[in-house]
């Protein structure tokens, strides 16, 4: 099972949260079960969970990431249905995809190199 929590503190009312990702949604559960989470955290591909069930997690074996790494997988998984691994996430983005910055009134515009997901 490969679980990932990020380094995110984001405030929601009193608690500090992060993220919790997997490779599947079948390892996602299992851990936000193990270590307590409901099923309504469930934000569709990750869990937002609080720093003392992300220390439960990570002694239940989640690895540790940073934000921008698991920022970088979950777009790799979006593009080619895959996770990746955290330590080339952000060489596999920066090697991958375009970025258009904003322009007066626009939004930022991002696309894959090729048109496919690399690899």
């Amino acid at each position: 099972m490969t679980v990932y929590v990020d380094d995110m503190r984001a405030r929601f009312g009193r608690l500090i949260m992060c993220h919790m990702i997997a490779n599947t949604e079948d390892e996602l559960h299992a851990m936000a079960s193990r270590i307590g989470v409901a099923r309504r955290w469930y934000q569709g591909d990750h869990y937002d969970i609080c720093l003392s069930k992300r220390a439960l997690a990570v002694a239940a074996g989640a690895v540790e990431v940073t934000q921008r790494q698991l920022a970088c997988m979950a777009m790799r998984r979006r593009a080619t249905g895959q996770l990746g691994a955290p330590d080339v996430a952000l060489a596999w983005v920066r090697g991958t995809v375009v970025c258009h910055p904003r322009r007066a009134g626009r939004t930022a515009v991002m696309h894959l190199v090729n048109g496919h997901g690399g690899d």
